[in-house]
């Protein structure tokens, strides 16, 4: 049985959540847990609460066992960039590009 949790339009560039992403694919789910919450970037603190939220789907299916899950997939898509503008000298404008991403967790059984 799996377990996924997803989480959409995350206000952090998915280059930068990638790199946390990386660090516990295929982990036991309580190690990368523990890997999330030593792990001194903004990205991982975004991708522990996906993982977090993931866990608490399992324990509400009685047919798995949480004991024994591991991160299967996840993976970090590009959301919609909100484009702003920044004056420049001269009466120019500078584009600053927001950028968004979508999170998905999959946690499965040995």
């Amino acid at each position: 049985m799996e377990a996924r949790a997803v989480a959409k339009y995350l206000r952090i560039s998915p280059r930068k959540t990638r790199l946390c992403a990386d660090l516990i694919r295929g982990k036991r789910a309580e190690e990368a847990v523990h890997i999330l919450n030593h792990t001194p970037k903004a990205g991982a603190r975004m991708i522990y609460k996906v993982v977090q939220s993931a866990l608490a789907n399992a324990r509400q299916d009685k047919s798995i066992d949480v004991d024994t899950l591991y991160v299967k997939t996840v993976f970090v898509n590009q959301g919609p960039t909100l484009k702003r503008w920044q004056p420049k000298p001269m009466g120019r404008a500078g584009r600053i590009r927001k950028r968004t991403c979508h999170v998905t967790v999959v946690l499965s059984e040995t």
